[in-house]
């Protein structure tokens, strides 16, 4: 699998405005001109009539209490999630064709609707217009792993910003987002038509890929060399690598293959109790 990761050094780069802005531009531009450079053929087409087969289905909570986080912020997250929602759902990536999150998507704003949610920024979180869209990139990266759909891009969290709270996923198994550069693209090398459900649900998030067939394979994702690290200015790091299992739908393991790395600046020490970080 295609991915962005490369090992540079933990330690904090602290960049100017200008140093962030000129990037800004630059990383946006370039993502405007792969859209549009017939590069890829972008899946487009949304369908109300669901394929037949489920291939995988997940869901996570909308909800986490996390220490110094207005819960505000998190109502809010629901309000962004349902108008992002609204541009997915359904849509239909034929085989040869990419899906695009931000495409699709389109740039947050007040004008489509979007509050203030929560962004984790440079290793803490504020607050933007659009807050909490990672939450759906996370939950369509990690429903794609289970499914022979090809990531072509995904993004790793830089920073290790709130400590594990009744964690059912290994570290590192989402993909972050930033409009429109840090995108998350999906594409089908398959025979057959798979379709993106995603929705709100009361509680949860929930999201399902559909297929014209029944699975033939089921996955497993694996977390291999998972450690903590001192790094030499003082702070820690958090590392591991994910690998996937393919069994066939009998349950005998087909293969094992390599999937990324992950390599993340904590921003709490690993060594407090979860309770002195995020309250349940």
């Amino acid at each position: 699998m295609n991915n962005t990761d490369t090992q540079n050094s933990l330690k904090p780069i602290k960049r100017s405005k200008i140093r962030l802005i000129a990037g800004k531009i630059y990383y946006s531009l370039a993502r405007y001109i792969l859209w549009f450079s017939g590069k890829f053929k972008f899946a487009d087409n949304r369908s109300e009539k669901n394929l037949e087969c489920v291939y995988f289905s997940h869901k996570t909570p909308l909800l986490r209490e996390l220490k110094d986080v207005d819960m505000q912020y998190q109502y809010n997250k629901i309000i962004n999630l349902k108008l992002a929602v609204n541009k997915l759902d359904g849509i239909v990536i034929r085989p040869g064709e990419t899906f695009s999150y931000w495409k699709l998507i389109g740039k947050p704003s007040a004008k489509k609707g979007y509050v203030p949610g929560m962004v984790l920024y440079c290793g803490t979180f504020t607050m933007g217009i659009g807050g909490g869209l990672c939450q759906l990139s996370n939950l369509i990266y990690w429903m794609t792993l289970h499914t022979p759909l090809t990531v072509v891009e995904r993004y790793r969290h830089s920073f290790d910003v709130f400590p594990d709270s009744n964690r059912t996923q290994p570290f590192g198994s989402g993909a972050t987002c930033v409009f429109p550069y840090r995108d998350l693209m999906i594409r089908n090398d398959t025979d057959e038509c798979f379709q993106l459900k995603v929705k709100v649900g009361k509680f949860y998030l929930e999201g399902s890929w559909l297929s014209n067939s029944k699975p033939i394979y089921k996955y497993e994702i694996l977390e291999k060399n998972h450690q903590f690290k001192s790094e030499f200015w003082g702070g820690c790091s958090r590392h591991n690598e994910l690998y996937r299992r393919r069994y066939s739908i009998d349950g005998i393991l087909m293969d094992e293959e390599y999937i990324t790395q992950n390599h993340a600046l904590m921003m709490y020490s690993p060594f407090l109790e979860s309770s002195d970080i995020i309250m349940n």
